[in-house]
């Protein structure tokens, strides 16, 4: 498969659930994850559930409200200290969940922004990212990313800046979310209030500043996957992008994962999502790494 990005099947429990829950924790969680090559260990910033976008595909089940509205940032220290050293010193890897690819527990690819809402939405971002820097640094983690996974609407606000401005110097990495190239099409899948045009300038000036990462979930809706026309003006909005000096370091496509709550989207098989990755690389010229 072109392009492909990693050999960790997608068949390991730990790859197929990626539950933010763990233990009794409130913040803190770890995954398997492709997209990063190995252990991610989460930080849910969003235990209320608060989100600026209603994507028909995800997974957050909103009808049951979340624990809490603050975040406390002693807590999440506590939380990502002993999750990173559970996983250093092999407890993670002899957990049920995680047990048939122990290896890939041993080294923490990266700290991800990413929980049960839009991590930009909290009002002190720029101390959530010192927190998470003050462990990594503490704990000797020079080669650990950090990633914001965003959707984008929040990336224009000033204290949101600050702290990208601190994950760049601390080995960041954003992934921004585009699962669209039309204002119709953004309203059918994202379901946001935010205006289209806003994501788009929020992408294109964070990606002036540092290469971004653009993630794009591409899916069936009401039975037919993304259409021609659709198809040619997401491309046209990743030429855009690039063409007013922003830097896309690559494209992930992806496809729904797990039950959706509305029946109607639904996965595309793998020939599909090749075909359109192969779409994005011929159309704007930019690696695309595919995730089925």
């Amino acid at each position: 498969m072109a392009n492909s990005p990693t050999l960790i099947a997608n068949t390991l429990a730990a790859v197929r659930d990626h539950s933010r829950r763990y233990q009794d924790f409130t913040y803190v969680y770890p995954v398997i994850s492709r997209r990063s090559r190995g252990l991610s260990i989460g930080v849910n910033l969003n235990p209320d559930k608060l989100c600026n976008f209603d994507c028909v595909y995800c997974e957050v089940d909103r009808t049951i409200p979340g624990k809490r509205r603050d975040v406390d940032l002693a807590q999440v220290q506590d939380e990502l200290r002993w999750l990173i050293q559970h996983a250093l010193s092999g407890g993670l890897a002899r957990e049920p969940k995680f047990s048939e690819a122990p290896e890939l527990t041993r080294v923490v690819r990266d700290i991800a922004f990413s929980g049960d809402g839009e991590p930009t939405m909290v009002q002190n971002f720029l101390e959530c990212v010192q927190a998470v820097v003050d462990v990594k640094r503490e704990l000797g983690l020079t080669d650990t990313r950090i990633v914001l996974i965003t959707d984008a609407a929040g990336l224009d606000k000033a204290s949101v800046k600050a702290g990208l401005a601190l994950m760049d110097q601390n080995q960041g990495e954003i992934w921004g979310k585009l699962d669209a190239g039309t204002e119709t099409y953004y309203r059918l899948v994202n379901r946001s209030p935010v205006r289209f045009e806003r994501i788009l300038a929020n992408l294109r000036d964070t990606a002036r500043v540092r290469p971004i990462i653009i993630q794009s979930l591409f899916l069936r809706t009401h039975g037919s996957p993304i259409g021609t026309t659709e198809l040619r003006a997401y491309c046209d909005r990743l030429r855009d992008i690039v063409a007013a000096g922003g830097q896309i370091q690559e494209v992930h496509a992806y496809t729904v994962a797990r039950p959706t709550p509305e029946p109607w989207a639904t996965k595309l098989s793998a020939a599909e999502l090749e075909a359109i990755a192969s779409t994005i690389r011929e159309t704007t010229g930019l690696p695309v790494s595919i995730f089925d």
